[in-house]
């Protein structure tokens, strides 16, 4: 699991529920390179490990966040995110924000309801 990069819980367990915050294509402290689709990429298998250290999966996020430095981004934030999220279909808004940690060009958030 990635550490995080500022003073807050990456994950947390309400009841059922799982809120995971803001994950950014980050490994080992440093922004991935490569890009929108890298970093995002990079920040759902964060996204998706977090998940798993409390015994859920993607197929278990009902609502997501995406926060795009570029709203002009959307459609190729798009490819990526229905490529991990297969036919899943989670609740989901997309804004766009002035700036991300680090940097980044992409930064996403979940909640989960546990199985």
């Amino acid at each position: 699991m990635t550490k995080p990069v500022g003073p807050y819980t990456p994950i947390i367990r309400a009841g059922d529920w799982l809120a995971v915050s803001g994950q950014v294509g980050v490994v080992d402290g440093r922004l991935v390179e490569g890009g929108l689709e890298a970093e995002l990429e990079q920040a759902l298998a964060n996204l998706t490990s977090l998940l798993a250290s409390e015994g859920a999966s993607m197929g278990d996020v009902v609502k997501t966040t995406v926060y795009l430095d570029d709203i002009d981004d959307y459609a190729r934030m798009n490819e990526v995110y229905v490529e991990a999220f297969g036919d899943h279909r989670p609740a989901r808004s997309a804004v766009e924000v002035a700036a991300l940690p680090l940097g980044a060009k992409v930064e996403i958030d979940a909640w989960a309801r546990l199985p």
